[in-house]
């Protein structure tokens, strides 16, 4: 090898080991630069985590807190909703007494505008004076009574059950009359008078004395029909007697004198309202009004006129 190729062949591998290194420089420095980016985006990632993580921490308090005050909220509205209860539990309770209250000031209040006279037990037992007269007075329909009789009155808040009572009966084909419904103090009187001139103490048996008559009332009526056309005993035998004792109490008549009674002759004419609560009861009772005792008749004057 002469001297120009050795120069040659060193040369090339000057340039080779130049192209070599600058090779490996070149390479070195794309690793270390990848390796730099590998690096930042390392530390990126865990300040990112850092970053979560605080985040999820600070989520978690929130949380712990919202639920603290959730739990405070619901306990709260918890203690209001109990005591809206108790309030509005305090607040019926109050309706109820006032409820009550005013129930009973109406019943006092009806009680006291009903004339107490009206179901005392008379007939020997109970004096009425010559004052009395019955409140409301009112005269009774032509219709309604027997012909020859005369006006009659009755109590006014008593003759629309007496009235329909009849009207009832000629509904189902049984013809009542009215022979005598109130009569005074005075009227009584005479009316004795005339019955002791003829039956002389006999008439104490099937007349009352003046204040001891139910006719006084204003609610007492003596009742035929134009076949008997009279207070006589034979009215027992008639439709007119049987249609009374099988539906008198829902119109709150009862009969006073029935079969031995203690006070008069048995009286099938004379039947007496008492309202339709006492007249019911006495009719499932089979008992008169004067078989009971007076405290419990009074227990039904509130109801006399229902």
């Amino acid at each position: 090898m002469d001297s120009s190729q050795k120069t040659t062949s060193h040369n090339f591998l000057y340039i080779f080991w130049i192209i070599l290194g600058f090779t490996f420089l070149g390479a070195g420095y794309l690793i270390w630069s990848q390796y730099q980016q590998i690096v930042f985006l390392h530390n990126q990632l865990i300040l990112e985590q850092a970053s979560t993580t605080e985040a999820i921490l600070q989520l978690t308090t929130d949380k712990d807190v919202l639920t603290e005050k959730l739990n405070q909220t619901e306990t709260i509205l918890t203690e209001t909703v109990d005591r809206l209860n108790a309030e509005r539990d305090r607040n019926d309770d109050f309706e109820d007494q006032i409820s009550q209250l005013a129930g009973t000031v109406g019943i006092l209040d009806k009680v006291a505008k009903t004339d107490p006279e009206l179901l005392q037990k008379y007939s020997k037992v109970y004096f009425l004076n010559e004052n009395y007269i019955p409140a409301n007075i009112k005269k009774i329909s032509d219709k309604y009574i027997l012909s020859n009789k005369g006006d009659q009155y009755f109590q006014g808040n008593a003759l629309t059950f007496l009235t329909r009572m009849i009207d009832s009966a000629a509904k189902a084909g049984v013809d009542l009359k009215i022979i005598s419904a109130y009569r005074s103090f005075e009227t009584q009187s005479d009316l004795k008078g005339q019955y002791s001139q003829v039956y002389g103490t006999g008439a104490n048996t099937f007349s009352a004395d003046q204040g001891y008559s139910e006719h006084q009332l204003g609610t007492a009526v003596d009742l035929t029909d134009p076949t008997v056309a009279g207070t006589f005993l034979t009215f027992k035998d008639t439709e007119a007697y049987a249609w009374l004792q099988k539906n008198a109490y829902k119109y709150g008549f009862g009969l006073s004198y029935p079969e031995d009674n203690t006070f008069y002759i048995f009286e099938p004419w004379h039947w007496r309202f008492v309202g339709v609560d006492l007249a019911t009861d006495l009719h499932r009772a089979n008992a008169s009004f004067y078989s009971w005792d007076q405290r419990k008749i009074d227990g039904y004057l509130v109801s006399l006129f229902d």
